[in-house]
């Protein structure tokens, strides 16, 4: 069962909707901090990114990591850890909207490494 999904890209399509909802969850946390301010705390809260950040490193182990096994290209691994980097260290800035750029960029670097992984594995 394992061996059927991670033939078909099934963790990469994972790990790229994962890094859709990491993008629309940014710019919609940007968009109702500037209309609500309350509501856009919540959603800005530490908990959520962190959690988040988790998530995307552990998809991202599985999913690049048997993209190397598998099809034996370090390229997309590459790609997806300098994403999950640039993620990692937008956490550690201060809000001052500079933040959400930069995991913005993380994000589709990210979700790059895993198309990467998925066209390699065709």
């Amino acid at each position: 069962m394992f061996a059927e999904t991670a033939r078909g890209g099934t963790l990469d399509r994972w790990a790229i909707g994962l890094s859709g909802l990491c993008l629309v969850h940014c710019l919609a946390s940007a968009v109702l901090l500037a209309v609500l301010a309350s509501a856009g705390g919540l959603l800005l809260s530490p908990m959520i990114h962190e959690v988040g950040l988790l998530l995307a490193i552990g998809l991202g182990i599985l999913a690049l990591g048997r993209g190397v096994v598998q099809h034996g290209f370090m390229m997309p691994a590459a790609v997806g850890g300098l994403g999950l980097g640039v993620m990692a260290g937008a956490l550690g800035m201060p809000h001052d909207g500079s933040e959400v750029l930069y995991t913005i960029i993380g994000v589709a670097i990210l979700a790059l490494g895993h198309d990467l992984n998925r066209r390699a594995a065709v």
